[in-house]
């Protein structure tokens, strides 16, 4: 956004993991930010080398080799995937003692895994965990989380329910968002928001309901839109064209207030005339800028990496779908995500800012392609905490 308008903006980091479940907070591991990341390392790492410890039960080294994580949608499959190629690239060479006892389940509570995926992709995906021998336990929804097992609630093949303890070492979630406090406080304090309660209830220029100068993208937005980073991105999109918008918007009618006065006070008849041609001109610049549309979504697809250099896309094509998945998929995951993580997403206000956002992009694409080099030739560096 250019300097000189100042609008109020409520992102998707405007959120926090999901503490309705007893003990999720206090025991269990979250992927938001690189802190996460390194707790979870480092958890990772503590349980594998504890498990080797002498005088250990067989029944301790189980739950300490045991990795659970739940939400099966596509960031608890990737993590599933990336953790159990974890084990089979690099930790069982370092640590072989653990390889018969190392173990990662992906629980879910929904019938099935990635349920936004085609039917033929989600088979395939269950089908590449099973090869890569990674649990999948649908319909099973936990209840409570202690510091070693958490509690379940399952279904059988007859729908019968039943509860169970699942023992863990690293307990992983990843489903479930809760609004922050500061949006929540933002809520009370709008009388339009009072039936809301997911997040922000927003119009369809994404302005929050009950507010003027006020917008809400991403997860904190309610806007009748599955809460994924494709949608925020579009939104962010979005709201960049629209005060680009107003900005010009601002602009013209402060030439046309100028012009306006000009020709009054034009000396003759000739250059009214050549006052009141520009001012149409402009009048015609303004109501094309006024035209611009409501946020529509458009989706573009879906990605998710399943483990085993394998990955699973279903592509809006033409008038449909394109389902395909397999190590071809992967390198296309690659690329997508070469592409979109590090692109430029914004109208940049000068030609520094230009300059600046490439040159940080190809740096940051040429660190990562480094970094996935390095790691299939020489592994993870497992020392690291």
């Amino acid at each position: 956004m250019c300097p000189g308008i100042h609008h109020t903006r409520v992102t998707r980091h405007e959120l926090t993991l999901h503490p309705g479940i007893p003990g999720v907070r206090e025991y269990g591991l979250f992927l938001k930010e690189v802190g996460d990341a390194q707790a979870i390392r480092k958890r990772i790492m503590d349980c594998c080398e504890t498990a080797t410890f002498k005088d250990q039960s067989p029944e301790e080294v189980k739950r300490l080799l045991h990795m659970v994580v739940v939400g099966g949608g596509p960031t608890g499959v990737e993590f599933a995937g990336e953790l159990q190629d974890f084990f089979e690239s690099d930790l069982k060479k370092w640590i072989p003692d653990i390889s018969d006892q190392f173990h990662v389940t992906l629980v879910e509570a929904l019938p099935n895994v990635l349920p936004m995926f085609s039917k033929q992709l989600i088979d395939y995906t269950e089908r590449t965990f099973t090869e890569e021998k990674i649990t999948i336990r649908t319909k099973t929804m936990v209840k409570n989380v202690c510091d070693k097992y958490i509690e379940a609630e399952s279904s059988g093949p007859d729908g019968k329910k039943q509860m169970e303890q699942i023992p863990y070492g690293l307990l992983v979630w990843a489903t479930g968002n809760a609004v922050r406090p500061v949006v929540r406080d933002l809520m009370a304090q709008i009388p339009a928001q009072k039936a809301s309660r997911r997040g922000l209830a927003v119009n369809e220029y994404l302005v929050v309901k009950g507010t003027e100068n006020v917008w809400a993208v991403g997860d904190c937005a309610v806007a009748n839109y599955a809460p994924t980073a494709q949608v925020a991105s579009q939104e962010g999109a979005f709201l960049a064209r629209l005060f680009n918008q107003m900005a010009k918007t601002e602009q013209l009618e402060q030439d046309l207030m100028e012009l306006s006065e000009a020709q009054e006070q034009a000396p003759n008849q000739q250059e009214r005339d050549k006052v009141f041609e520009k001012y149409k001109d402009l009048q015609k610049q303004l109501r094309r800028v006024k035209q611009m549309g409501p946020f529509e979504y458009s989706h573009q697809g879906s990605l998710a990496y399943i483990g085993s250099e394998k990955a699973v896309a279903d592509i809006s094509w033409l008038t449909g779908n394109f389902a395909t998945g397999g190590t071809l998929t992967y390198f296309f995951w690659r690329s997508a995500y070469l592409s979109m993580c590090f692109s430029r997403k914004y109208i940049p206000c000068s030609s520094y800012d230009l300059s600046y956002a490439d040159k940080r992009t190809a740096r940051n694409r040429i660190l990562v392609i480094l970094d996935w080099i390095k790691a299939k030739m020489f592994g993870r560096d497992v020392s690291r905490e």
